[in-house]
């Protein structure tokens, strides 16, 4: 075998695919924050392969290609959000670049797929993804219509390049999830396949909107929820409160069969689209990372401070919920506000921050300093990520109810972060509410695999959530 391509930087990873046109092989490097493509012909593949443009630190771009040019979408000169532009295949230099879509503030380009005859754009701006197809030639744009105000849309797999349709999956609170054709056309799209609902399933009895809490420094936080239509609103229904808030990952909104049997109990169910996540563009992730990650707590304090201020909930009616990165929310709003919740179920919680941020033999950590920052060379990211680290944040004070879930096996959040904070909450925390520790023992990051395991560990869960709320039935 012959090496081709050799990173060297344990920051980035990289990935190789052939375009869609079967022109081009791209070989793509890239970490958080920085990326660099490189390119050599399909019908050559033994040929070295060339660079589009050197790498820079905090330029991200990614290339595709069709005819006679490669299509860019890149964040250069501080386009936080993406911007298209295209190049000569014969000289993709920088300079050579022409812009074909502009940068736009609060408007994120996700993604951009090109065809023989058309291209379909994916970008999400004010939470609401949108899917839109441009001819080539007349430059002639359509979006994808949609029939509900709050959903998720996303471009399918669509491996043939010569094609007059656009796969693309659909899904709301209340739509399974459901694959679509799009004719470019004619401008309709064709169900093909949606997720079956068992036991008379009946999406017109639930309602979802979207709402919006005002962060403490004036920022509006967009919130999907969903309930049953005849839910009475009184300032006493139990609400589940969930969010993210990381890596500029945007929280979809989705389809759950089991949620169903929350909502039928009269529970609302609340996705926070809090800062650090990518529902509004890049900034929004910028204004919830490194130095500013504290803006995702507040942001998720003040969601959960407008549903009670509006009359959704109650106190002592919301439980909040969130995995992973999302956990560490959990652990750091519970921390900071532990009189404002009912209950809390923290997935795979990364709460233990200084310490795994601090150990760069494990092989997530190199990686992981573009996020949250470097406590190992800076003291300031030290000072700043110790002051919510959950684990070093825990003081003798009463906490609401906790179940915490972890698995043996579990790559990303080793199990002994979650187990060591629960360990701390139990000998410092002064209330007698129940803290529960949950070890799957043959699971890893994403929990249980097997079909009937997860839906197991999901009655679980609502077991110990319905028990918090005081719902026997």
């Amino acid at each position: 075998d012959e090496l081709v391509y050799e990173e060297a930087d344990e920051m980035f990873g990289i990935g190789v695919e052939r375009t869609r046109s079967r022109g081009y092989v791209l070989l793509t490097s890239a970490s958080h924050t920085t990326s660099e493509v490189r390119y050599v012909s399909a019908d050559h593949p033994a040929e070295a392969f060339k660079l589009i443009s050197p790498r820079e630190a905090g330029h991200e771009y990614y290339a595709d290609h069709h005819g006679d040019r490669f299509y860019i979408r890149s964040n250069d000169g501080g386009r936080r959000n993406f911007r298209l532009v295209s190049a000569p295949a014969a000289d993709p230099r920088k300079e050579n670049w022409k812009e074909v879509i502009p940068h736009r503030a609060g408007v994120m380009l996700d993604s951009v797929d090109f065809f023989k005859d058309f291209y379909v754009v994916s970008e999400r701006g004010n939470a609401t993804p949108v899917l839109r197809v441009v001819d080539i030639k007349t430059g002639k744009a359509a979006d994808i219509g949609v029939p509900e105000p709050v959903y998720t849309i996303f471009p399918g797999a669509n491996r043939e390049f010569d094609t007059g349709k656009v796969r693309y999956n659909y899904q709301s609170f209340i739509t399974p999830s459901s694959v679509y054709d799009y004719d470019v056309k004619t401008g309709k799209s064709e169900l093909l396949k949606q997720q079956p609902v068992l036991g008379g399933y009946d999406p017109t009895l639930y309602k979802s909107e979207r709402v919006y809490a005002t962060a403490a420094d004036g920022t509006r936080v967009p919130i999907s929820l969903v309930y049953k239509k005849d839910l009475k609103l009184d300032g006493q229904r139990p609400v589940l409160l969930n969010a993210y808030g990381s890596y500029g990952i945007p929280s979809n909104v989705t389809f759950s069969s089991t949620r169903l049997s929350l909502l039928d109990r009269g529970v609302v169910f609340a996705l926070a689209h809090i800062r650090g996540g990518g529902d509004l563009g890049k900034e929004w992730h910028d204004q919830g990372r490194m130095m500013s990650k504290k803006n995702t707590f507040t942001d998720f304090i003040a969601s959960a401070e407008y549903l009670i201020r509006e009359g959704y909930t109650s106190k002592d009616r919301l439980v909040i919920t969130g995995a992973s990165a999302g956990g560490l929310l959990m652990g750091a709003v519970t921390n900071m506000r532990p009189d404002l919740f009912k209950a809390v179920v923290a997935y795979v919680p990364f709460v233990d921050v200084i310490n795994t941020e601090l150990d760069d033999t494990l092989p997530l950590t190199a990686g992981e300093w573009e996020e949250w920052g470097n406590p190992v060379k800076n003291p300031e990211h030290f000072k700043y990520m110790l002051s919510y680290s959950p684990y070093d944040n825990v003081a003798a004070k009463d906490y609401p109810a906790m179940l915490v879930k972890t698995s043996l096996n579990d790559s990303q959040v080793l199990f002994h972060e979650p187990t060591k904070f629960v360990a701390r909450l139990r000998a410092m925390k002064t209330d007698k509410n129940p803290l529960l520790l949950k070890v799957n023992m043959g699971a890893g990051h994403g929990g249980a695999s097997g079909r009937y395991d997860a839906l197991h560990d999901t009655a679980f869960d609502y077991a110990f959530i319905l028990t918090q709320l005081g719902i026997t039935q």
